[in-house]
């Protein structure tokens, strides 16, 4: 199946997060935050979005920080992905 955003919605997949600390302390899985760094997998087409026109400066495959609670989680076969507005990308990782 795939996705495809529309707007100027994106759809992110988040790396793995770590499992153990600097200091060498093993996180169980509850104790792990959720990870900020994600994987753009599609980007919608952006355009006129309530009155202002939208230009998407992501791309597929682009290495991004999200805001750490933005968009929806979603779980489609068997992978887990976000969808959120490309204004809650805050960084670009290059």
């Amino acid at each position: 199946m795939n996705i495809k955003p529309l707007a100027d919605n994106v759809v992110i997949k988040a790396t793995e997060a770590e499992e153990t600390t600097k200091s060498g302390i093993v996180l169980t899985s509850a104790a792990k935050e959720k990870p900020q760094v994600a994987v753009v997998v599609a980007v919608g087409p952006g355009g006129m979005v309530d009155g202002k026109e939208i230009k998407m400066t992501v791309k597929v495959g682009d290495k991004v920080i999200a805001a750490k609670y933005a968009g929806t989680d979603i779980k489609l076969d068997g992978e887990e992905y976000s969808i959120l507005r490309q204004s809650d990308i805050l960084a670009i990782v290059e």
